[in-house]
Formats: C-alpha cells, sequence, structure tokens
C-alpha cells in the first residue's frame, strides 16, 4: 500500500495530523487561526488512498468554536477542487468522524468549498474589464496584501451621480465564510449582465461599492474568523486602527468619505442550516422608516427566491442592545440607513435541500444575483 500523505500546502489549506497509522483511523485536529483561538475551519488533502476505506477523525471538534455546527454537518470533498461533493459525518459530542472510499490519489477536504485568493484576483480582474466599474485600492493588509473597491455605476446615466443611491457590499469578514465571497461574485456578474434589466435599472440609479474579500490574510492563512494580527474583523468597526485592523479602517474611512444609503454585509452561520438576514433594531436609531424598508427588503427576496426565508434567523434584537462593534449596527447607526448581515449555511438549506453538494458556490452565486430584485425594490425609498 502506498504511504499516505496529508497536505495543508496551498491556499488555506489548515489542519494538524496526529496520526496516519491506520487508514481507519487517521488521526485529525482542527487547527486554530493563527493569531487566535478560533478552530473550526479545515481544508487539506489526502494522498495515496485509493479503494481504500478511509475514517478521519477530528479529536478536537468538541473544543471547537461553534461545536453545534457539527450536528446534521456534511463534510466537503473533491478529487479535482472544481466539483465539490458531501459526505457523511457523525459527531458524538466531541469527536466528529468521517468514512470514505476514495476513487482517485488525491482527494481534497474542506469544511465549506474554498474560495482561493487566485480566484479573487481573477474576479478583480474580470470586473475591471467592464466600463462599468473602477477599481480603487483603499490600503493594504497586515500580510501587505491589497484592499480593493469595486466602484459599480452607469457613468452615461442621466441622473447625477450625487442623486444615485449609495449601496454597498461587503464580504467575508470572517475568511472562513468562503460563501460569501462566492455571493459576491454571482452579485457582480448579476450586476455586470447588461441583458439583466433590474441590473440596467440598478445602475441607472445607484453607485455600488463592493468589497469582495475584506479579510485576505484570513483567508490565505485559512483561518476562520480573524485576520492576520488576531482580529475579529467584525468587531472592530467601533474604532478600527491601522496596526490591528486595517481592513475595516480603510472600507470605514471611505464609507465616511462617500456617504451609505444601503449596505449588505455577507456572511455565513455554522448552525443555522437557512438562508436569513440580520437587521438594526437593537441600534438606538432605529426607525419606522428603516423597519419600513427591512420588510419591503424582504419580502422582495422572499417573493423572489425560494432559497431565502425569514422564519428562522437570530430573532429581533431588543431595542437599544445592539453591539455598535459589528459592521451592520455601526453602519445603520451612523448613516441612518438599510443595513443588513445576511447569513448562509454552512450545511444545506434545509428548506430546499440537495444531497449531492449541500450549500456550496454556485448556489450562493446565485443567491447573490437574486439579490438585485430586493434591492430594486427598496432604491427609490433609501432616502
Amino acid at each position: 500500500m502506498t504511504a499516505l500523505h496529508i497536505s495543508t500546502a496551498f491556499d488555506a489549506g489548515a489542519i494538524e495530523v496526529l496520526s496516519l497509522a491506520d487508514p481507519v483511523d487517521i488521526q485529525l485536529k482542527i487547527r486554530k487561526d493563527n493569531a487566535s483561538e478560533f478552530a473550526q475551519w479545515f481544508h487539506f488533502s489526502l494522498q495515496g488512498a485509493a479503494g481504500i476505506a478511509v475514517t478521519l477523525r477530528f479529536l478536537n471538534a468538541g473544543q471547537c468554536a461553534f461545536p453545534k455546527g457539527w450536528d446534521g454537518y456534511r463534510m466537503c470533498a473533491s478529487y479535482d477542487r472544481q466539483h465539490w461533493f458531501r459526505i457523511a459525518t457523525h459527531f458524538d459530542g466531541q469527536v466528529m468522524s468521517a468514512d470514505i472510499t476514495p476513487e482517485t490519489q488525491l482527494v481534497y477536504f474542506a469544511y465549506f468549498e474554498p474560495y482561493s485568493f487566485e480566484r479573487h484576483l481573477d474576479l478583480i480582474g474580470r470586473a475591471a474589464a467592464s466600463d462599468k466599474v473602477e477599481v480603487q485600492h483603499l490600503g493594504q493588509t497586515l500580510d501587505g496584501r491589497d484592499m480593493t473597491l469595486l466602484r459599480v455605476t452607469d457613468a452615461a446615466s442621466s441622473v447625477p451621480v450625487e442623486q444615485r443611491k449609495k449601496v454597498w457590499l461587503i464580504a467575508r469578514q470572517h475568511p472562513g465564510e468562503s460563501m460569501a465571497e462566492w455571493f459576491a461574485e454571482g452579485f457582480l456578474e448579476g450586476l455586470l449582465d447588461g441583458d439583466d434589466p433590474v441590473a440596467r435599472v440598478l445602475l441607472t440609479h445607484c453607485v455600488f461599492y463592493v468589497v469582495p474579500n475584506m479579510n485576505p490574510d484570513g483567508a490565505v492563512r485559512g483561518n476562520l474568523r480573524t485576520n492576520a494580527g488576531g482580529a475579529n474583523l467584525n468587531r472592530e468597526w467601533a474604532a478600527p486602527s491601522l496596526e490591528k485592523s486595517p481592513e475595516v479602517f480603510w472600507v470605514r474611512q471611505k464609507m465616511q468619505d462617500l456617504g451609505v444609503d444601503l449596505c449588505l454585509d455577507v456572511h455565513g452561520d455554522e448552525g443555522l442550516p437557512y438562508n436569513f438576514v440580520a437587521g438594526t433594531e437593537g441600534v438606538p436609531g432605529y426607525s419606522p422608516r428603516v423597519q419600513a424598508l427591512e420588510n419591503t427588503f424582504k419580502s422582495a427576496w422572499q417573493g423572489r427566491c425560494p432559497d431565502f426565508q425569514t422564519t428562522h434567523g437570530y430573532g429581533r434584537a431588543k431595542a437599544g442592545s445592539a453591539n455598535l462593534t459589528f459592521a451592520t449596527h455601526w453602519v445603520g447607526q451612523n448613516f441612518d440607513c438599510l443595513a443588513f448581515t445576511l447569513e448562509m449555511p454552512f450545511k444545506d438549506n434545509a428548506d430546499l435541500p440537495v444531497a449531492l453538494t449541500g450549500w456550496n458556490g454556485e448556489r450562493s452565486k446565485k443567491l447573490g444575483a437574486s439579490v438585485l430584485l430586493p434591492i430594486l425594490a427598496v432604491a427609490p425609498q433609501l432616502r
């Protein structure tokens, strides 16, 4: 038998190997973020197991950041890194295990379908080819990567720029939530589809500001929640710094320079098997105007896309209880605007499950494209 080998020597690779001595008891440890205690993301390859029944055992699953996320979870696997499928797992409260007999000599596993930094650069490059897009460099991360903003609008529109609504979409503050950048890709593809009448009207009346990846360092390092310095970016919005959270510092500064009429902050949720949004009802400045906008947006999206629902979610926060270090809360309060945190599942949409793939990159893209219609529904009333 060829010796088994596990590798993480690639973009977002992350796992610790404890034992490869027995193929039916491959012992693994889910690795912490490089500068914090968060652990849940994994991404690794297994070589040399073609035709061999193997059992992967994640011994510290019960000590991870979101242990309830393993209940009902199925692991992502791929033979070519292009097509990902799900395999069943078992979680006993401490150890998560998965059985597979690989069909080829090399198989990849991940917590969710990865979105690589190369694909991120390709996304920026494709967008830059459009005459509707201006690529803006905001600054650099702690590891020296670019923070890139895409400004998207129709320069030929007769609507004066100062009268166009300012719509922001930021994605992947938590780098292990790779579905967020898949969503951003679908959103941009839909927005730049010249045959889509919704996109054409939106580009006439709005200026879109899109940050497809808020945390490129954490994404490349294979972190779940934090940047290279260990900061959870979605707890940095009240007082970001160039030393700790430059990603938030640059984006927040641009928001203050330009203004915000609508903001979508795109995430993934480890436990809930649904797509849903959380609004700003807990911030001090929450008003009936914003509540009406929220209701219109959610109703329009639910009517457009069966993958979106409003029954399951985090529940409504109490008035005055909002944590203003969160992006959505800080933006909603400071700009008196419609702001949502959008959550997608690591598992599947329980209302519309797909056995082979679960929730995946392609479904995230389609959800991203579908959000154009609810934006159109609220755009005239944003200000």
